[in-house]
């Protein structure tokens, strides 16, 4: 019954704080994971992890729909430029040494902690004119709020991204949205919001292809990974929704600043374990 709760309010943090800045949760609970189930296998982590980002996105993505602040027209494109590498990082990740996997997450975490903490804050979340040029989508978007953003972004480089995104966010389990979240503000220039929202979208859309390829492969086989995975989503489904909620109050900045110490300790913490 301990256990069960634990699980549970784990999945209400993943859910709340991974839809609040539209990153799925997998870069928090692939780390803890990590720690405290060291026997699980690489390919069970990121599987783990992929179920559970599967239902924090598809949770979250229906309250930013009711926000009205998700890009359709850009997140079915970028979705199905993610499918083919989220399908080949669920094959490739099962030849991956455990040791290996750690240290590579490790130095991923030490990387974008680094990242979220340097990049200047008004970069990261300033709005940008929109940029009329060929290749370059033009966007007008009125939320529910009544707030209109007009905005334009390289569709090319979209793709690009969203491809590279498909196959790390399978890899590694992290959902991919703590990459393109950044990626789709400071390259492509959305509005933040708009961004974070529209990510979620494209989660809920990668993260249940490379859910499906891990049931075909045979992944969720053992019941034990099942019932933890239905645990974690009991939390996540509600804390989506206040993640979501949570998005109109909250400063993006000191979100992703107190993530990024916290994503620091973790980083430091899986490396060395890893060297011991």
């Amino acid at each position: 019954m301990e256990n069960s709760i634990i699980l549970i309010t784990v999945g209400l943090l993943i859910g709340t704080v991974g839809t609040l800045i539209g990153a799925g949760g997998g870069f928090i609970l692939v780390p803890l994971l990590l720690i405290f189930y060291p026997e699980f296998s690489p390919e069970i982590i990121t599987a783990i992890s992929m179920a559970v980002v599967s239902a924090n996105a598809i949770s979250g993505t229906f309250a930013y729909a009711r926000s009205g602040r998700v890009d359709y027209k850009a997140g079915v494109t970028f979705a199905l430029f993610t499918i083919p590498g989220s399908i080949l990082g669920v094959y490739t990740v099962q030849y991956i040494p455990q040791r290996l996997f750690n240290i590579i997450f490790g130095i991923l975490l030490l990387l974008l902690s680094a990242y979220l903490l340097y990049k200047n804050k008004n970069a990261i979340f300033a709005a940008t004119k929109p940029i009329v040029k060929k290749g370059y989508k033009q966007r007008l978007i009125t939320d529910n709020n009544g707030t209109v953003y007009n905005y334009s972004y390289n569709s090319k480089l979209g793709n690009f991204i969203s491809i590279i995104v498909g196959y790390i966010s399978p890899l590694l389990g992290i959902g991919g949205g703590i990459i393109h979240v950044p990626a789709m503000v400071n390259l492509l220039k959305f509005p933040v919001h708009i961004a974070t929202a529209t990510s979620h979208f494209i989660l809920a859309v990668m993260t249940t292809v490379s859910v499906l390829v891990h049931a075909f492969n045979g992944t969720y086989d053992d019941p034990a990974t099942v019932k933890m995975i239905l645990l974690l989503a009991l939390g996540v489904v509600p804390g989506a929704q206040i993640g979501a909620m949570l998005s109109h109050k909250i400063k993006g900045t000191f979100i992703i600043k107190a993530l990024a110490v916290c994503l620091i300790l973790v980083g430091i913490r899986i490396l060395f374990k890893s060297f011991m």
